[in-house]
């Protein structure tokens, strides 16, 4: 049996890892940002009604537009959207590599601000596309002036921004976007992977679309709609974004059983959304309880917490997970990041942390 340098790999590809957070069978996983809230009942009748429906003609090739969805879509976000704003991918992932693929690629290059989420450059290489690390300002956060002068000095062809940020949770003003926008020659991305979870009311980069051609907002329904294995991405945009994916998109990329079930999700959003709340509940009570604990956390507005002060993170997290509980260690010194699960999840990591912090 070959090993993998025994193929003719891409030399940029020799001695790399895929990417991937662990994958182990515990009774309490709080480590890839998940809604822990499962479907409920009526709507899980629809979806399974539905995908009967699409499996009753899966001989035939799915719509390659996917219209129905599109519409939905754009019913959902409203701000004056319609279908034609909208794209949809096998989850937000694909979505940037899409974006990638079509403004990116050899010769180019896009800018992002780490920490942020590591799928980026990961995207950003598999596209022959050059990642540029800007610097972010104190507190994880990056303001107007950062963002302009981190543009201007690299010159990308694109701007990544995810907001708010995964992994530290940390809000991004509309006013830094507004000036990235501004100063960049090429496309804006502002990541909304977790915007449901931010404080009620907090205005979206949707709002900045109009007249603004080359901004892009993603979105994913794996967080907030608990519809994480559907893997169901998509995006706002100018109308001539989604003439440039189709440049690229794989035929029929999106099946006719993806469609059928993020459809019939999206008939019951507010049903799906009512989880939200608990969450950000949950989010916040570990936001409170952590540095009582010794822990100090971050300014959250995600469905997860960032926390600091751990003196060994590989320890606290084999501690955790003796007691089977998964979290995620996410690469920044001295911190570990948990997701926030339900009740009864989020009272077992806590009382595992005192226990822990008592020792």
């Amino acid at each position: 049996m070959a090993e993998l340098d025994d193929l003719p790999l891409r030399d940029d590809l020799r001695g790399l890892s895929p990417y991937g957070a662990p994958q182990k069978h515990v009774r309490i996983p709080l480590n890839v940002n998940e809604n822990s809230h499962g479907i409920p009942e009526p709507v899980a009748r629809d979806v399974v009604t539905a995908l009967a429906g699409a499996v009753l003609q899966a001989n035939r090739y799915p719509d390659r537009e996917f219209t129905a969805l599109r519409e939905g879509l754009a019913d959902y976000l409203g701000h004056g959207l319609t279908r034609d704003n909208t794209w949809a991918a096998n989850g937000s992932n694909e979505i940037l590599q899409q974006v990638l693929q079509a403004f990116g690629g050899p010769g180019r290059s896009v800018l992002g601000f780490p920490p942020t989420y590591s799928m980026y450059p990961i995207l950003a290489r598999g596209t022959g596309t050059t990642w540029v690390a800007g610097k972010r300002d104190a507190d994880y956060a990056i303001t107007p002036e950062t963002a302009v002068r981190e543009i201007v000095a690299t010159e990308p062809d694109l701007v990544f921004f995810c907001s708010p940020n995964n992994p530290t949770g940390t809000p991004l003003a509309l006013d830094t976007i507004e000036a990235a926008y501004d100063a960049a020659r090429g496309i804006v991305v502002v990541d909304e992977a977790y915007a449901e979870f931010a404080p009620p009311d907090t205005p979206s980069a949707l709002t900045l679309l109009p007249g603004r051609e080359r901004l892009i907002v993603s979105r994913t329904m794996s967080k907030a709609f608990a519809f994480a294995g559907v893997r169901l991405g998509y995006l706002a945009a100018d109308p001539a974004v989604a003439d440039a994916l189709r440049l690229v998109r794989l035929p029929y990329h999106l099946s006719a059983l993806t469609q059928a079930a993020a459809v019939a999700a999206l008939g019951h959003a507010d049903e799906l959304l009512a989880t939200v709340a608990d969450i950000a509940a949950q989010r916040d009570r570990m936001l409170a309880e952590l540095p009582r604990l010794g822990f100090p956390t971050r300014e959250s507005w995600t469905n997860f917490v960032l926390f600091g002060g751990v003196a060994d993170p590989a320890a606290l997290f084999d501690a955790l997970l003796e007691r089977d509980i998964l979290i995620r260690d996410v690469g920044i010194p001295n911190h570990l990041r948990v997701t926030a699960g339900t009740e009864v999840e989020t009272s077992a990591f806590l009382a595992a942390m005192a226990e822990l912090a008592a020792q």
